[in-house]
């Protein structure tokens, strides 16, 4: 086994394996050189070599967000750091763990006018839970042990980007076969210590408790979460309490008859007196970023005498009634929640479960009527997604439509919604793929598409992935938007319309490739879309641009 001379190179690589960090996605440079001869010739790292360092970044995302444990990134010096930054970002709001070692020049060479160099320390800093700024020189081996197993276990336990920057000196590619750094997984225990514990709070929880008991309209709002996050006794508990309305979103993975999904179905025709009867007393969140714009509207306008909010790591004040964040897990909080809850006598949630009836007849009826369109393909895909499947969703309309409608519980749903960008969906969903074992569906639109294009400029990518491109010829979240159609050049700056297809892409990077231009031809292509297959397949279903956005005012007005 051959390891880089270079002992910084030999220090993360151990640390890495000491911390159970062993899927390495390598962006090609010739600085990085020594990262990438150890940990590629190292038998206990999977490596991954992907040439887009956007795409390299969005695939270890996906990857680390399935195997719910950090995924490293290796790149070479100047500007390929910067193309990870979307990444960098969406997992710091998503609380997904990535590892970012960048190599650098040494320090005498940084602004002097050397070639690919940029000021690399820190260049993360408002989007990162740790940054390691690591020194050359073995007189620097204590500090740059510490610094980089400060960042491994930032990254292991508050479930964020950390950053680690390691300058290298030339020669780059000398190698050994006798290591001078050893560091195993005793030597890591024995250093970083188990992670501290968080307390409930005593004073904070007693006062949630007595507003808890107090409250007759209890409202729970739960944003994105992985599936079976929370134990399904306690999602009981909260089904059993007719003073609880539970709103879940298409990205929470969490199901029951009596929760409340598809928020916007039930929000956006109230009116004033409506939204009074539905204002909670006191609001309960967990989970990630919420999708709905109308359920933050709602609760900013109607705010509750009291938001509490349940997660590790972060409590946003998104309503701007925030109490108290209760710094623990989902299970260790409602497992003392379980003792001391008393379910309240209500007509809170009876009255809001006849609203629910009465739309979901509504939306059926409106299903069976409406014109071939976006909100129509919506409907059929819904319809026919195999079970148990892992469906992945691009942001801006693909995701909102989704909202609309009840998917299958058996399905894993999963979006970019900690920046909400459209950059990297398609690869953040082949690098999940790639560590899942089930069939991964990729919902997108066609600008989300085109823009991460190169996440099919990727070896790894399985037979079985499937990608659903609903075409509408630009941005046509922008006709939804209200008063966006008056701008003056609308077409070209706002919906940005093109004349694009995937056909020649999905030939390129082989691909199977279908399309359908009406509901007869789409329902016929899905009949054997998710088939197994001897290679990826793309389905691109086109739909009229000026139509989709009457069809979905007059949905919400046909429901109502």
């Amino acid at each position: 086994m051959n390891f880089s001379k270079k002992i910084l190179s030999q220090t993360v690589t151990q640390i890495c394996l000491a911390a159970g960090v062993d899927h390495i996605v390598i962006s090609p440079g010739s600085r990085n050189a020594p990262l990438t001869i150890g940990f590629t010739q190292h038998p206990s790292f999977s490596c991954f070599s992907i040439v887009d360092e956007r795409c390299a970044a969005f695939f270890a995302m996906g990857m680390a967000q399935q195997l719910k444990k950090p995924v490293a990134l290796v790149c070479t010096s100047g500007s390929a750091l910067l193309n990870y930054y979307p990444a960098v970002a969406e997992a710091f709001y998503s609380n997904i763990p990535l590892v970012v070692i960048s190599a650098d020049r040494p320090e005498h060479l940084i602004d002097v006018g050397d070639g690919q160099t940029i000021r690399q320390e820190n260049v993360y800093t408002n989007h990162i839970c740790y940054s390691a700024n690591c020194k050359e020189g073995e007189e620097h081996q204590e500090f740059n042990e510490t610094e980089i197993s400060k960042a491994l276990y930032t990254a292991l336990h508050e479930r964020g980007p950390v950053h680690i920057n390691v300058p290298f000196s030339e020669p780059l590619y000398e190698t050994t076969n006798d290591p001078s750094v050893v560091f195993d997984a005793k030597t890591w225990e024995e250093r970083m210590g188990k992670p501290i514990s968080e307390d409930l709070g005593e004073t904070s929880y007693a006062e949630f408790i007595k507003d808890w008991k107090a409250a007759k309209r209890k409202m729970v709002l739960v944003g994105t979460l992985p599936p079976n996050e929370l134990d399904k006794r306690y999602i009981d508990l909260l089904a059993e309490d007719e003073s609880v309305l539970v709103f879940t979103e298409t990205t929470s993975n969490l199901f029951h008859e009596q929760f409340f999904p598809s928020i916007d179905k039930i929000i956006m025709p109230l009116e004033e007196k409506d939204f009074e009867s539905l204002q909670p007393d006191i609001l309960l969140t967990f989970g990630g970023m919420v999708v709905s714009k109308k359920i933050k509207a709602f609760l900013r306008n109607y705010a509750p005498k009291a938001h509490y909010h349940i997660d590790p790591k972060t409590g946003y004040d998104t309503y701007f009634c925030l109490k108290h964040h209760f710094k623990t897990s989902l299970n260790q909080f409602f497992e003392r929640f379980a003792k001391d809850h008393e379910a309240n006598k209500s007509g809170y949630r009876t009255h809001w479960s006849q609203v629910k009836q009465h739309r979901s007849l509504a939306h059926s009826r409106y299903e069976q009527q409406t014109p071939f369109s976006d909100f129509k393909v919506f409907s059929i895909l819904v319809e026919t997604l195999p079970k148990e499947v892992l469906v992945q969703l691009a942001n801006s309309a693909t995701v909102r439509y989704s909202q609309l409608f009840d998917l299958d519980k058996s399905l894993e749903v999963y979006c970019n919604r900690g920046t909400s960008g459209i950059d990297g969906s398609t690869t953040t969903a082949v690098g999940a793929a790639y560590v899942s074992q089930k069939q991964t569906v990729f919902i997108t639109g066609d600008l989300s598409f085109f823009y991460d294009s190169n996440a099919l400029w990727n070896d790894h990518i399985p037979n079985n992935f499937r990608i659903i491109v609903i075409n509408n010829g630009g941005g046509g979240i922008f006709r939804i938007l209200p008063k966006a159609k008056d701008s003056q050049h609308f077409e070209t700056y706002f919906e940005t319309q093109h004349g694009l297809t995937a056909q020649h892409l999905a030939a390129m990077f082989n691909f199977d490739y279908t399309s359908a231009h009406d509901e007869a031809t789409l329902r016929s292509t899905l009949s054997d879309f998710y088939a197994a297959s001897n290679q990826p397949k793309i389905l691109e279903v086109f739909t009229p641009a000026k139509v989709n956005d009457k069809v979905l005012k007059d949905y919400f007005r046909f429901i109502s």
